[in-house]
């Protein structure tokens, strides 16, 4: 018999579900299963806004981060993001590892874009 544990602190083990297809066959031992991963997924949407929130609140930390830059900053950080980018390219890295690490050096290339052709004038520091 083995137990589970999940994040909310119950348990359950196999004998459980051993236990329904012995009383009641296959279509017991489904109804167990559905029921457990309906009490899954409503923990999961319960948590969902939260989530939302925290992932907003990171980006636009990022976004303010990102605009309060020096050019010199977002230059060497775009250099960076492609060459790490470039670099998991030529390893072999799973395409999707290969777009994550270009959005950090999209959203740095176009905040400079946008000061070159807007006029603002650049920010230095140091």
């Amino acid at each position: 018999m083995t137990t589970t544990s999940n994040d909310i602190g119950e348990t359950a083990s196999s004998r459980d579900v051993g236990d329904a297809s012995q009383n009641g066959g296959p279509a017991e031992t489904a109804r167990a299963v559905a029921g457990n991963v309906a009490n899954v997924a409503e923990q999961a949407v319960s948590k969902l806004p939260e989530a939302t929130q925290s992932g907003r609140a990171a980006v636009e930390e990022a976004n303010r981060a990102i605009q309060s830059g020096s050019d010199e900053a977002l230059m060497a950080g775009t250099t960076l993001s492609v060459g790490l980018a470039l670099g998991l390219l030529l390893g072999g890295a799973n395409r999707l590892l290969v777009i994550l690490a270009l959005i950090p050096a999209a959203a740095m290339g176009f905040t400079l874009l946008d000061r070159s052709q807007s006029g603002r004038t650049p920010v230095k520091r140091g």
